[in-house]
């Protein structure tokens, strides 16, 4: 495994982290011992940075949780990103966006994980106009030592910018990957210009590129059923499938679609971490795997460039 300096917070993580959402059964049921199996492989091939939410779960908060109790013992070797953001989603009822709610949402979130801290907490929503109480929680929270960094889980650059106006945002996650590389024209160069550190959600595109989905696959969990709900969605996924599969095809035989596809985000110049998500033991070792390399920049932009013409590989 190879490990970087994390933008401004100057911590040595592992290229390669885990997300938890997978573990909390919103992607299919998995029962408690492999979910705990599933995060201690990957730390023991390396990974030192887990990603979850208060949000993630069924019930919510589940993958936190789980995550608590896996770290037990580790804690002080690893690192938590945890967000927040998850307005009233538990009860269905509306709770008042303000700075004590948000202290209460990350007391809680700590419970969970089993923790006295947080070593960073992301704002959740990502298409929030005005950060302000997000970044006055934060602030007040990190001096109390609740929390050590803190950034925002977005994909909008506006949003980036304001919640980074003051110069303390330290981490930005974002959805990046092979099949959506759009980050690299404004986001990536701006965190580079501002040493901030980069989490990359979907760096598999939610397991398009695995690589071993065909194109009558028929996805039934909560979150990947949604590509079938029209024409427009349908025609998109039927899109990414065959462009993955073309280039599959053409890869070498020492090597597979989501390694290279982890090896490609974390081969940027911004330095990012990717967090793929597992759903057991084998699986988090094989994405641990895909850190131990990062990829030349001629390399980078074949790939890319066969995705977008798969005719040109076929």
């Amino acid at each position: 495994m190879l490990y970087r300096e994390f933008g401004k917070t100057g911590w040595s993580v592992s290229t390669i982290g885990m997300g938890t959402w997978n573990i909390g059964n919103q992607w299919g049921e998995i029962d408690e011992d492999t979910a705990l199996a599933t995060v201690h492989s990957a730390f023991d091939n390396g990974v030192n940075l887990f990603d979850t939410a208060e949000a993630y779960g069924i019930p919510q908060g589940l993958s936190e949780e789980r995550l608590g109790k896996a770290l037990q013992g580790i804690r002080d070797r690893a690192y938590i990103v945890t967000k927040i953001g998850s307005w009233g989603r538990r009860t269905d009822e509306g709770l008042p966006k303000n700075v004590d709610t948000i202290r209460l949402c990350l007391q809680a979130s700590l419970f969970r994980l089993k923790t006295d801290w947080a070593d960073a907490v992301l704002c959740h929503e990502g298409d929030i106009e005005d950060p302000t109480v997000y970044l006055e929680a934060f602030e007040g929270l990190k001096q109390q030592g609740y929390l050590r960094a803190y950034g925002i889980s977005t994909n909008k650059f506006e949003v980036i910018k304001q919640f980074n106006i003051a110069g303390n945002c330290s981490i930005v996650e974002l959805d990046y990957s092979l099949l959506n590389p759009k980050a690299e024209a404004k986001i990536l160069p701006y965190c580079i210009e501002h040493n901030i550190a980069v989490l990359v959600r979907g760096p598999l595109a939610q397991g398009l590129l695995s690589g071993k989905y065909a194109a009558d696959t028929v996805f039934t969990d909560t979150i990947r059923g949604k590509w079938h709900k029209n024409a427009d969605k349908q025609a998109k996924l039927d899109r990414d499938i065959a462009a993955v599969t073309a280039l599959s095809a053409n890869l070498p035989p020492d090597t597979t679609m989501a390694t290279t596809a982890l090896r490609y985000v974390i081969s940027h110049p911004a330095q990012p971490v990717a967090i793929p998500g597992a759903k057991s033991p084998q699986q988090a070792a094989l994405n641990a795997q895909a850190g131990d390399r990062i990829l030349a920049d001629i390399d980078r932009t074949a790939l890319l460039q066969s995705l977008k013409e798969p005719e040109a590989v076929s």
